[in-house]
């Protein structure tokens, strides 16, 4: 599955908000030597995403199968 900016931005979050912080997801394409501009531009797969055993890249999949069991992208 292709994790898009959209997922990023509606994963519920910690604090009751939606969507991850734009610089710290940055920080953490950077870390992980993930392209962040092929991400906004075209996803990402999740298959790097889940490699990196991150806990928010992994909740991250996770929102986004979910948005898909619903029906949504």
């Amino acid at each position: 599955m292709i994790i898009t900016i959209q997922h990023l931005h509606s994963v519920p979050t910690w604090n009751g908000r939606q969507g991850f912080c734009h610089r710290a997801s940055r920080e953490f394409f950077q870390r992980h030597n993930l392209n962040w501009f092929e991400f906004l531009n075209h996803g990402i797969d999740e298959r790097l995403l889940v490699a990196t055993g991150d806990d928010r890249a992994l909740t991250l999949v996770q929102h986004a199968h979910a948005e898909a069991e619903n029906g949504q992208q």
